[in-house]
């Protein structure tokens, strides 16, 4: 249903895949054993590190808030993918769905800056190990994640207000849910300023994070060359094996996003690509977390020997 000019769009439809029948059935099962995979792997994550107090570190209450904000940023979009993928279209009014994009993109976008803060505290704990305690101390880390969210609430207030406010053309949507620049895609106005904002504040978004990250890296590289032991080498690098893991995973899949060659920009492509990246990175966390990090992997075994099952 097209919106002339003058009219007031109230709702959106949302669109699913053009494709047939069972191709839907297929993309609806993987969606869905995915999304619960992602879920329970998360969840349990939390509960193991908030349940016991060796693992009670700036570390993991760093991956406790991100495991959380990825969970909730899946538990805000996929439900309703999953239902526009089966039903083909669905209808979303025009504050849920701006709620939504916001958000998302809140709940993404704090995700990169604490893996940013993530990599400072990895620095911390190989380049000086003796102050870790003193430095990383339970105040500064609470207010390192509440400076996250509100960097990333301040910097999307100018943009959510103008695309809250915009004229709307059309009330068709084609994406499985509401994305920014999808929204602004069906707008009747210039919204080159608009784009270019956007534009900038990815490039902050991640070239911000990324740039600690990377020089974060560097120091502790070079710290762990100095260690003349190669076990010792090897014991104080895997520490950070994890993280930089989820680095490589997260950074590396929203900067596809951005540069992906012009082939894989159709409508089709966009939507597969938007709901595979929004659970790409929550997907492996628990498994990065738990497969990679000797001390979590601890825990788990000595539940299970406890409850007799190995």
């Amino acid at each position: 249903m097209e919106a002339t000019n003058n009219s007031i769009v109230w709702e959106f439809i949302l669109n699913g895949f053009s494709s047939g029948p069972k191709q839907q059935i297929v993309v609806f099962l993987i969606t869905i054993v995915l999304f619960h995979i992602m879920l329970a792997g998360n969840i349990f994550v939390i509960i193991i590190i908030s349940a016991h107090k060796c693992l009670h570190l700036p570390m993991y209450f760093f991956l406790v808030v991100l495991s959380l904000t990825e969970t909730l940023s899946n538990v805000l979009v996929i439900p309703g993918v999953l239902t526009v993928i089966i039903k083909g279209q669905m209808s979303i009014s025009k504050v849920v769905c701006f709620t939504q994009s916001y958000f998302y993109v809140f709940l993404t976008g704090t995700c990169f800056l604490y893996l940013g803060v993530m990599s400072y505290d990895r620095f911390v704990a190989v380049c000086h190990p003796l102050r870790y305690s003193t430095i990383m101390r339970k105040e500064l880390c609470i207010m390192l994640v509440v400076g996250c969210q509100l960097a990333i609430c301040f910097s999307l207030l100018y943009p959510s207000i103008k695309i809250a406010n915009l004229p709307y053309c059309s009330q068709i949507l084609d994406h499985l849910f509401c994305d920014g620049n999808a929204l602004m895609s069906l707008a009747c106005t210039d919204i080159r300023f608009l784009k270019f904002y956007g534009i900038i504040s990815s490039l902050i978004l991640l070239l911000g994070p990324l740039t600690l990250t990377l020089f974060s890296y560097i120091l502790i590289i070079s710290t762990v060359i100095s260690i003349p032991s190669v076990t010792g080498r090897w014991k104080t690098f895997s520490t950070c094996l994890s993280h930089l893991t989820m680095v490589v995973i997260v950074f590396s899949s929203a900067i596809f996003i951005e540069i992906r060659p012009p082939s894989y920009k159709s409508v089709t492509a966009n939507k597969v690509v938007s709901v595979g990246t929004t659970m790409l990175a929550p997907l492996a966390n628990p498994f990065v977390y738990t497969l990679r990090n000797e001390n979590v992997k601890a825990v788990i075994k000595n539940m299970l020997k406890q409850k007799k099952i190995l």
